[in-house]
Formats: C-alpha cells, sequence, structure tokens
C-alpha cells in the first residue's frame, strides 16, 4: 500500500462531519447532500466558537485600546495574521493584508498599481478566469490607457503554454493568473508561469481563491508578487480573506482607502501613512472574522491539506467515473491537472432546471455562469452545472448525486 493510500484509509470523514453542524439536516425531506463548496464551504464548529467567544467575552475595537478587552482583541486579531502567514510561508506577518476577500485584494493591487501602469502598457491573463480577475484588470486598463491581453484554453479547459509565452513581451507590465479554476477545476502550472513572467521582470498576481482549500501553498516557493484568497472557501466566515504581497512591492504601492488605523499622522495640510500592512487595512476591520480566519487555518492544519486534498481527488475521480456511464451527461473541464470541481451539462435540460430539482433531492450544486462568462462562450454554453467536493463530502454523496442526475434525466424523459 503506497502512502497516499494509506493516509486516505486512516482520513476519518465521519468525525470531521461531527463538526460541522449545518451538514446534519434534512432539505425537502431528504438528507441534506452539499456539494457547494466551490461557491463557499461550511464551518466547523472550531470556527463558529472562536467568533462566538470574541463576542462574547472579548468584543473591543482593535489597536490603540489600552484596556484589557482591546487587547486581547488585538492579539487574536494580530495572531490570525501570524497564522496566515505562516499557513503560506510568507517572509513576515507584515506582509499579509487583511482584506474582504480576494476580490476586494485583487482591487487593492490594481488600484495600487494605477500610478506606474501607462498606455501603450500590458496585463495579461487567461481566458479561464473569475470575473473578479478580470474586471479590475478592465477598470485599470481603461483608467491608464493600458492594453488587456488574454492567453488562451484548450477544449480541455488547459492553458495553451506555448501561446501563453508568445504573449509576454516587453509591454507587459503584470500578469495576474489563477491558480485553480473555479468554474472547470482546472490547476494550473502556476511556478513555471511565474519563472516565465520573472523572466521578463513581470510582476505577477496569483488568484488562489479556489487553490486555497485544496493545495499547500507555499508563496516563498513560488516567487510570486501577490497571493490573494478568500476565507469562505477555506471554513472561515465570510467578509474576510486576505492579501499577500512581498514587502517591497506593497511599500511602493499607494493605499487603497483613507481613513483610520492606516495613518500615523494626519494634518489638514498632508498624511503621513502607517506602515504596511497597516496602510491598507482602514478602519474598523471584520475582525470576528479575522479570528474565524485563524481558527479555521488551524482546524485544516490539524488534518492536513494534503491528507484533504487527497481525500477530495479520490471524490473527484470516483464522481468522473461515474458520470462517464450516464449517456447524456458532458463534464466541461477536462484537464489532467484538476482540483475538486466536476462542471457539467445535460443534453436537453438547462442547467438552472438542473439546480432546481437537485435541491428537490436535497442535493446542493451550483447552476450557472459562476462568475466566469467568458469560459461559458468558449464551451458554447449558457451555464453549467457544478458539483465542488470539500473534505467532509463521502462517497454515498458522490452515489447521490448520481442518482439525483439519473432521477433527473428520467424526468425530463
Amino acid at each position: 500500500m503506497n502512502q497516499s493510500v494509506e493516509n486516505l484509509a486512516a482520513y476519518d470523514v465521519d468525525k470531521i462531519r461531527q463538526d460541522f453542524p449545518v451538514l446534519d439536516q434534512q432539505v425537502r425531506g431528504k438528507p441534506l447532500v452539499y456539494l457547494d463548496n466551490a461557491a463557499t464551504s461550511q464551518k466547523p464548529k472550531q470556527v463558529i466558537d472562536s467568533i462566538v467567544n470574541y463576542y462574547e467575552n472579548d468584543n473591543a475595537n482593535i489597536h490603540r485600546g489600552v484596556h484589557t478587552l482591546s487587547e486581547r482583541a488585538t492579539l487574536s486579531y494580530e495572531n490570525a495574521r501570524k497564522t496566515v502567514q505562516q499557513f503560506l510561508n510568507a517572509a513576515s506577518e507584515k506582509e499579509i493584508v487583511f482584506t474582504r476577500g480576494a476580490t476586494e485584494a485583487i482591487n487593492l493591487v490594481a488600484n495600487g498599481l494605477a500610478e506606474t501602469i501607462k498606455q501603450g502598457d500590458e496585463i495579461l491573463i487567461t481566458a479561464m478566469e473569475h470575473h473578479s480577475n478580470i474586471v479590475p484588470w478592465q477598470m485599470l486598463c481603461k483608467k491608464t490607457g493600458a492594453s488587456l491581453k488574454v492567453a488562451p484554453i484548450n477544449e480541455h479547459g488547459e492553458l495553451m503554454l506555448e501561446e501563453f509565452e508568445a504573449l509576454i513581451s516587453n509591454k507587459t507590465k503584470f500578469a495576474a493568473i489563477s491558480h485553480m479554476s473555479n468554474a472547470l477545476g482546472t490547476i494550473n502550472p502556476i511556478k513555471q508561469l511565474i519563472d516565465q513572467l520573472h523572466q521578463h521582470d513581470v510582476p505577477v498576481l496569483v488568484d488562489g481563491a479556489q487553490a486555497i482549500p485544496h493545495i499547500s501553498v507555499d508563496v516563498q516557493a513560488l516567487d510570486c508578487e501577490f497571493y490573494v484568497f478568500s476565507g469562505h472557501k477555506l471554513y472561515a466566515p465570510t467578509g474576510i480573506g486576505a492579501l499577500y504581497g512581498k514587502m517591497e512591492q506593497l511599500e511602493q504601492m499607494a493605499p487603497y482607502q483613507g481613513g483610520g488605523d492606516m495613518i500615523s499622522v494626519v494634518t489638514f495640510d498632508k498624511t503621513v501613512y502607517n506602515k504596511v500592512p497597516y496602510k491598507f487595512e482602514a478602519g474598523t476591520p471584520n475582525i470576528a472574522g479575522t479570528i474565524g480566519l485563524g481558527a479555521a487555518i488551524d482546524y485544516v492544519n490539524s488534518i492536513g491539506v494534503d491528507e484533504i486534498a487527497a481525500h477530495e481527488n479520490a471524490l473527484l475521480n470516483y464522481a468522473v467515473v461515474q458520470a462517464k456511464r450516464i449517456d447524456k451527461l458532458r463534464v466541461i473541464g477536462t484537464a489532467k491537472e484538476k482540483g475538486a470541481i466536476m462542471s457539467f451539462v445535460l443534453d436537453g435540460i438547462h442547467p438552472h432546471d438542473i439546480g432546481t430539482m437537485m435541491d428537490h433531492q436535497g442535493i446542493a450544486v451550483r447552476a450557472g455562469h459562476h462568475c466566469a462568462m467568458p469560459v461559458m462562450d468558449f464551451f458554447g454554453v449558457p451555464a453549467t452545472a457544478r458539483a465542488s467536493f470539500a473534505m467532509y463530502n463521502t462517497h454515498q454523496e458522490v452515489d447521490a448525486l448520481m442518482a439525483g442526475i439519473e432521477n433527473l434525466i428520467e424526468m425530463f424523459g
């Protein structure tokens, strides 16, 4: 028995499920099968308890407060920053900026680059990006006169590497690339892409919103300038996320918002900004969410990202094998390197109908364009149904998904 099989055999999914209260319920008289994890994951009791503990015992605003509650809240908040730093293997906790999520983090960077990007410059993205990694760059290009270049994908949903490299030139001033596609599950060869871009001195932002729950991330090994993720896909609360940035990049960037806590001196004549990371964290932050993010990472670490990934990959492989037995089902996104996402369409049945009718069977899947409309256009479909797996999903739930699909096909005749 090889190591991965041994780890999988030791993986106690039933024990893990006991930590997620929301899973223990019925929907429309059927046991809940939650397969919408790429949109948001469920939260373990340990995360919920950390939030309750803050509000019940330590609720106070952070930084500058000299009373006990403020000091305790500040310590918990800054400890979460250290937890994120260690999770990403950043060189310093000062390279971690808390945001509302990956979307705000990308907008923060795009805004910070506005002073350095000029007319004639090019920004490079890929054809599999989430809208959050398209629209901010379109806005920046409109503001500066730069051009947006899009690297194509093939029929499997894989980045076309030669075409990607061919788009890099001395006009390329920045690149923003998803680590893992939310619509296809494709995992990009991110280190290879970063190395190619660095040969041309192009800084890189990696959108890790989908990758972070499934892949061990070492930002120093990747050598990316920026890495962003959202907490709510990592078993943490909504409304919290993080931006990793190399210190020299963060120090050069202008702040995204003005207000309290991002300053060191304010007069009516001028303002002196606070040091990194605080110059990017204007106003009262999501203190409870940040503490919850730290607790979520602690929980994930207690199980192991690699162990979680092995379990999820086994579920995905099982689901794909089962899906091939259903004639009317077509999987959208068949890359060799994939994370725990299976997008699909059914002949003659609109994806929105799939989502609605699956819910009638207690099965939660996502239906729509998944904020990746260019991906849908490429594959010639209006939308897909998407089943996405997490640490607490089971093979039995995959069976329930397939049975639900069969019932749907029979129903629509």
